[in-house]
């Protein structure tokens, strides 16, 4: 998985890392689908077992292997009836599986979807270098720590960048449990919050920081911690990479969609 990708995306890793409490959230400014047509999506998504994709050529594959029942899913508000509690969940019952029910926090861990993208999002290097706030940064964008002992220059392992990525990842799931409380959440649901945790760390999500991403989170509004995860600003500047990756995170959490939209030229306004 490390194999070729021993330099940040983009050249430069646009991921603040001094803490990550320099990151900064803002608007894209494109708008997003209807509540109604992203939860027909999901509905499809797991009935049919396909994704409904952001490109035309995508999706008209997806609709040809859906069939003719699903293309209502595609192309319009949803005819598919939900719970009382209008929640896909109504979908399918009695499973424990966070790709199929949402479950809680505690019973899921990031999947290896998730981790594919993360290494694709912030680059490998084994080789000791100073992020943009100057502070030395080695792997997967782990900040160096006292305890690791390692100086600018100093060259590690991929053994070792494993052991950073890993011992990074558990750390932002348990912040992510700590965020979310008992909110139950989808597989790629809590796979979009570590990554957002592991991008700009604890403290940008905290209540002080982001008081809508919690305030969404409190409420149980689903649609509204989606609108909270764009973070966009590195050093106190717009970064193109970060713009790209809160994308890709958006469409992470709403349509379990982990490709680079860098490669599928798609946004979240294609539809």
């Amino acid at each position: 998985m490390l194999q070729d990708l021993d330099t940040p995306l983009d050249g430069t890793s646009d991921r603040d890392t001094s803490g990550r409490d320099n990151v900064a959230s803002t608007s894209t400014g494109k708008p997003r689908e209807t509540a109604d047509l992203r939860r027909a999506r999901r509905a499809a998504r797991k009935v049919f077992r396909v994704n409904p994709s952001r490109s035309a050529r995508q999706r008209a594959t997806a609709m040809l292997t859906a069939g003719a029942v699903g293309l209502a899913a595609f192309t319009g508000p949803s005819s598919v009836r939900f719970g009382s509690d209008n929640s896909e969940n109504s979908l399918v019952m009695g499973s424990d599986d966070p790709t199929q029910n949402r479950i809680h926090a505690s019973r899921i861990s990031t999947s290896a979807q998730f981790k594919t993208a993360l290494i694709q999002e912030e680059g490998v290097r084994q080789v000791v270098y100073r992020d943009v706030a100057g502070y030395p940064t080695v792997g997967v964008g782990h900040l160096i720590e006292p305890q690791d002992n390692l100086r600018v220059g100093d060259r590690v392992t991929k053994a070792q960048v494993l052991r950073f990525l890993d011992g990074d990842i558990a750390e932002a799931e348990g912040h992510v449990r700590d965020l979310i409380g008992d909110l139950p959440l989808f597989q790629h649901e809590f796979d979009a919050l570590v990554d957002l945790v592991y991008n700009v760390g604890r403290g940008n999500v905290s209540a002080s920081q982001s008081p809508r991403l919690n305030a969404a989170i409190d409420a149980g509004d689903y649609e509204r911690i989606a609108s909270e995860l764009d973070y966009t600003h590195a050093a106190g500047r717009v970064a193109r990479g970060l713009e790209f990756r809160s994308e890709r995170r958006a469409s992470i959490f709403l349509d379990a969609a982990y490709e680079d939209p860098r490669e599928a030229g798609s946004s979240r306004s294609d539809v």
